[in-house]
């Protein structure tokens, strides 16, 4: 006999067999259950494979530095490869522009780093491979991107290392940044002298740091200025990028005296007068600056305006513009200089006062004569030498002004330190 199913319940009953189903299958997706029958030989299956892979596995681990994904990484210390259990075999670093960056693999295979310095604001791929005792291999990965400019700052120093320089040549640091933290920069800047002079730094501002002893600096010795700056916070998220060590050797001692009321200037070494030279400083209306002034730049020839340095005439004009001046040898950032003079009469030197502030010499044009008083005490003088300005009436140099730190008591110059 046949019976009529009603078409409601029929599609009631489709939707719970399909509801039933359903949760059959997510059960049996679920991987659970302890019935050997829904899956169980399976899952045992693959917790056999996955214990044989790790057996497998090398041993070597590899370890790079920085962490995959840093950002204001150091240009210096960064991308340091190692590994424990194992030796490197490969190791490449390349900018994201595609340029291979040259490093080595130590001699006993557990270390990599780059060649030389890294650029700032790049990012950086690294890709090592390294096997165990058995020759199994292993691999890491890393990208990381290095400090940008703006997030870090240098100091330019003076002197260059490697040179010769006079006794009062300064250690003298201006960073591209200001410095808020004065402690900390100042910690991660070491200034010493084989002499074992005590040299201590003075900020003059947020951007310039001298260092130097309480007398000038011993003849003959050996100066080492240490730079460990990389990672130091200078200001709020702005970092230090240096890491270096430079030195300077300190030459013989020359000291120069120029008075102003006898127009004469004595040459000292080691103490003793090698040679007088006959002078004419500042006018009465132009007054050179008094006191101990180093040299710090050396010009067979320059151009001097007068507009540069604020002598113009009514008509904005310079009141003078030399375009070869012989000899010159900067004393003071302001403008001053001890420098040969062809334009003057012959007569004024030794008796006269007649310059806009610089100490003139007898000199030729062209600095082509070696015999004039301009030229002898160029070629015997060195960037680092002293010149001691006396009886101008006019007030002492600024510390600050050119690298005359020499003018202000040890006492004071030591408050100016940070730590």
């Amino acid at each position: 006999m046949r019976v009529k199913t009603d078409g409601k319940r029929r599609r009631g009953m489709a939707v719970v067999s399909a509801l039933l189903g359903g949760v059959l299958v997510l059960s049996a997706c679920t991987g659970g259950g302890t019935d050997d029958s829904a899956g169980g030989d399976d899952q045992t299956s693959q917790t056999k494979v996955d214990k044989a892979a790790a057996e497998k596995a090398s041993e070597a681990r590899i370890e790079i530095t920085p962490q995959d994904g840093s950002t204001n990484a150091s240009i210096n210390n960064s991308a340091t490869v190692t590994v424990s259990e194992g030796t490197l075999t490969e190791v490449t670093m390349v900018s994201k522009d595609g340029t291979d960056v040259d490093g080595e693999i130590s001699e006993d295979g557990t270390s990599w780093k780059p060649s030389g310095q890294l650029e700032r604001s790049t990012t950086y791929r690294v890709k090592a491979t390294a096997q165990d005792s058995e020759g199994r291999a292993a691999h890491e990965n890393a990208s990381f991107t290095t400090v940008s400019p703006d997030n870090s700052f240098i100091g330019t120093f003076t002197p260059d290392d490697g040179t010769t320089v006079g006794v009062g040549m300064p250690v003298s640091i201006n960073f591209d940044k200001e410095i808020t933290d004065r402690v900390a920069v100042q910690e991660g800047v070491d200034v010493t002298s084989s002499s074992g002079q005590e040299v201590v730094c003075h900020w003059f501002s947020s951007t310039r740091m001298d260092c130097r002893p309480d007398d000038y600096w011993e003849a003959g010795s050996t100066v080492t200025l240490d730079l460990a700056l990389d990672g130091v916070e200078g200001a709020e998220g702005v970092f230090g990028v240096q890491q270096k060590t430079v030195g300077f050797t300190v030459g013989r001692n020359q000291v120069s005296y120029v008075d102003a009321e006898t127009k004469q200037m004595r040459v000292t070494r080691d103490g003793e007068t090698v040679k007088t030279i006959p002078i004419s400083a500042g006018s009465p209306e132009n007054k050179t600056y008094e006191g101990r002034m180093v040299i710090s730049e050396k010009f067979v020839e320059t151009r001097m305006n007068g507009a540069t340095v604020g002598f113009t005439d009514d008509d904005g004009e310079g009141e003078y513009d030399i375009k070869d001046v012989p000899h010159a040898m900067r004393l003071s950032t302001s403008g001053t200089f001890i420098h040969g003079n062809y334009w003057g009469a012959k007569s004024i030197f030794g008796t006269a006062n007649t310059s806009h502030g610089c100490i003139g010499l007898a000199d030729t044009k062209g600095a082509d004569d070696p015999d004039t008083p301009g030229a002898w005490f160029y070629e015997n003088s060195m960037i680092g030498d002293v010149v001691v300005v006396q009886n101008t009436g006019d007030s002492t140099i600024a510390p600050d002004n050119g690298l005359n730190g020499w003018n202000m008591d040890w006492a004071d110059w030591k408050a100016g330190s940070a730590l």
